[in-house]
């Protein structure tokens, strides 16, 4: 049975308040755009809306970065000053998830976004999360790898160090305390 993915009043209420509160605390990360535009197509998308709770739930900090005027989205990243707590502990994907002996993490960042509703960020979605503030300064996100490293077993994770963007591989298995993923959600 599919769980429905929609917010009551009580729910709905305070997570709209906040992303408002962040949205006009950021104007810095969305030049131009208009949040009452932006809370008409989340009334108009239940599910979206849930999407951003859950992201919310688990320390994302989601806020509106950018729209694009291909689909006519608007798009929300995870703006934590650090990767999202809720989500650390994580290996990549479910078939790195399945392939570890012992000491399994519980999830994988994959599994999670997808059961969240929502895409980890590639490394050029990442880049230009940076360019709107200083974003994983203690911490690291996995990143979506090009197919051609993950077939290998790898996968990518980036940071924020000495004023750079860094991006590393590692085995897709792997799992750190102050690793986790950071999503994206079209809205």
């Amino acid at each position: 049975m599919q769980k429905i993915k929609d917010l009551d009043a009580k729910q709905r209420e305070p997570l709209l308040k906040a992303l408002k509160a962040r949205f006009e605390k950021n104007m810095g990360r969305h030049k131009g755009l208009e949040w009452a535009k932006v809370q008409v197509r989340l009334d108009a998308d239940p599910e979206k809306l849930w999407s951003l709770n859950e992201m919310e739930k688990t320390g994302g900090e989601p806020d509106v970065v950018g729209y694009d005027k291909k689909t006519g989205e608007y798009l929300f990243y995870d703006c934590s000053a650090e990767t999202p707590e809720g989500r650390r502990n994580v290996c990549y994907d479910r078939e790195a998830l399945e392939s570890r002996k012992e000491h399994k993490p519980k999830k994988s960042a994959m599994g999670m976004a997808a059961d969240m509703g929502i895409e980890l960020l590639t490394e050029e979605q990442y880049r230009e999360l940076q360019k709107l503030g200083t974003f994983d300064a203690k911490t690291s996100s996995w990143v979506k790898p090009p197919p051609d490293i993950r077939k290998l077993g790898g996968a990518l994770f980036a940071d924020f160090r000495y004023g750079h963007v860094f991006v590393y591989h590692n085995g897709a298995e792997s799992y750190y305390a102050a690793r986790a993923f950071r999503g994206l959600l079209r809205v």
